[in-house]
């Protein structure tokens, strides 16, 4: 009998993992095509929106949220300048549609990762369980969960925004929990000799103290989740990334060097606004501290 170093283990998850896919698609696809529906309502919403309005409109709006988290004069303008240079490189259409899908995933992310990085700074347990999970969601190559994801969602920009919400989301959760953990003791204790319930501790003093590094997380999610537009290109979520896909499609260098070009402007302008926002918020604490 010949020794066998290595088994074969990859057949049964292999087959394993499409029977499931397959149960969920048979048993809960109307399920999922309504969770679809719901997040592709709001997504065209938005999206509508931001085409439909005046670019100029839109630059005052950039240059009024840029002032306000930062206050600099300086930098209002070089943002605004910067998505100018967008639509001059004639793609303002496809950054409008990048921006939307963007600040979905954002939201979602949002949604599920301040209430599981509350938990997991709670809960030694549940934060010693939820790492791993985290740690796959970030080093799993995005195309293994995108085929999943299209499967179930069909191919467009749902399973784009899902795509870009499991990568996008753990740098939130981690930067959520490590913010309240490292909010003072003292000060936790003295609500609590107050009479602060765990509620009322958790709301009006650690997530306040903790909001620099939140706004440190929310940061990190807006520039994986621009990370992942041309990957989501692929299935259909369109935007800046399909510039880039056409241009390796078509060996056009040129044309991928504009769409990366947008990128990294959008992705310098939100960085700079939620940096600077996270900023203003640690300055106004030491303030008041």
């Amino acid at each position: 009998m010949d020794f066998v170093l290595f088994p074969d283990i990859g057949r049964p998850i292999r087959v394993a993992t499409n029977n499931f896919v397959d149960y969920l698609v048979i048993n809960y696809g109307d399920g999922f095509e309504a969770f679809s529906n719901f997040i592709l309502f709001f997504l065209v919403q938005l999206e509508q929106v931001l085409r439909s309005a005046n670019p100029v409109v839109v630059l005052l709006c950039i240059g009024l949220l840029t002032f306000a988290a930062s206050r600099r004069i300086g930098l209002t303008i070089g943002m605004v300048i910067a998505m100018w240079v967008v639509g001059a490189l004639g793609l303002w259409e496809q950054a409008m549609q990048t921006i939307a899908i963007m600040l979905v995933s954002v939201v979602l992310s949002v949604i599920i990762g301040i209430p599981l990085g509350v938990l997991a700074s709670r809960s030694e347990r549940f934060r010693a369980g939820l790492n791993p999970i985290l740690d796959l969601m970030q080093t799993i190559p995005s195309f293994v969960y995108l085929i999943p994801a299209a499967m179930l969602f069909g191919l467009g920009k749902v399973p784009a925004i899902l795509a870009t919400v499991i990568y996008s989301a753990p740098p939130l959760i981690r930067l959520t929990d490590l913010g309240i953990r490292m909010v003072d003791t003292e000060v936790v204790e003295a609500s609590r000799a107050f009479g602060a319930t765990r509620w009322q501790v958790l709301r009006g003093v650690q997530i306040p103290l903790a909001l620099p590094s939140i706004m440190q997380g929310v940061n990190q999610t807006m520039m994986m989740a621009l990370a992942m537009v041309v990957i989501a290109s692929m299935i259909g979520a369109r935007g800046v990334g399909e510039t880039v896909l056409l241009g390796l499609q078509r060996n056009d260098s040129g044309q991928g060097l504009i769409g990366g070009m947008a990128i990294v402007i959008l992705a310098i302008l939100f960085d700079r606004i939620t940096q600077s926002a996270g900023h203003r918020m640690q300055a106004h604490r030491k303030v008041n501290g």
